[in-house]
C-alpha cells in the first residue's frame, strides 16, 4: 500500500454514508420524506381494522378508494421530489393540494397525521433551492492546485502586495479639536 492511495482503508459504511449525504444534499430530501410519510396514514387508515379484545373496529369510509389514490399519489410525489427534483415546485404544490383534499376524503387527512406531514413536505419542496457550488480558489502563476489560496508561491508579475505600497500620511488640517470642544487655529 502506498501513501498516495486514498480510500482503501475506509470502512464501507463510511463510504456509503458519505455518498448518501452527497446525494441527499442535491435534492429536497426531507420534503420527499415528509410527503411519503404523510401519504402512508392517508392510504392505510381507511383499510385498517383495529382489534379491541373480541371487538373489531373498522375505520373504512365510503371514499376508501379515494383515500388510497391520494396516499399513493403523495408517495409518488415524494419519490418524484427525490429522483426528479427539477419538478420540485410542481410536486410541492400538488402535495399541498392533495393534503388539503385528504381532510374531507380520507378520515380527516389520516387523523391529521398524514395531512400535517404532507403539508410540511409540500412546503419544504416549494421552498427548497439547490445550493450554489463553492468558487474555486484563485491560484497564482506556477502554483499547485492544492496550495491555491494560501499565497505560498510568488505572485504574478504586476501584482503589488500591500507591503510594497507606500504608507499614506494622515491629512493635515488647519484646525484641531481640543478636549474641551473648542476649535483653535493650528499655528
Amino acid at each position: 500500500m502506498s501513501p498516495e492511495s486514498t480510500g482503501q482503508n475506509e470502512h464501507y459504511l463510511r463510504v456509503f454514508w458519505r455518498g448518501f449525504r452527497t446525494w441527499r444534499g442535491n435534492r429536497p430530501f426531507w420534503a420527499g420524506l415528509f410527503t411519503m410519510v404523510g401519504g402512508l396514514p392517508i392510504a392505510y387508515f381507511p383499510y385498517a381494522n383495529m382489534h379491541l379484545g373480541n371487538m373489531t373496529l373498522a375505520m373504512s369510509t365510503t371514499a376508501g378508494a379515494g383515500s388510497l389514490i391520494i396516499g399513493v399519489l403523495l408517495i409518488t410525489l415524494g419519490l418524484t421530489m427525490w429522483f426528479h427534483h427539477i419538478v420540485r415546485v410542481f410536486a410541492g404544490v400538488a402535495a399541498i393540494l392533495l393534503a388539503l383534499i385528504s381532510i374531507p376524503v380520507a378520515n380527516i387527512g389520516g387523523f391529521l397525521i398524514g395531512f400535517l406531514f404532507s403539508l410540511l413536505g409540500g412546503a419544504l419542496s416549494i421552498s427548497w433551492a439547490p445550493g450554489e457550488p463553492k468558487p474555486e480558489p484563485v491560484a497564482f502563476k506556477g502554483e499547485r492546485p492544492e496550495d491555491a489560496g494560501f499565497g505560498t508561491q510568488e505572485p504574478e508579475p504586476g501584482f503589488q502586495s500591500t507591503a510594497a505600497m507606500p504608507q499614506q500620511q494622515p491629512e493635515q488640517h488647519d484646525t484641531t479639536v481640543e478636549v474641551d470642544g473648542g476649535r483653535h487655529r493650528a499655528g
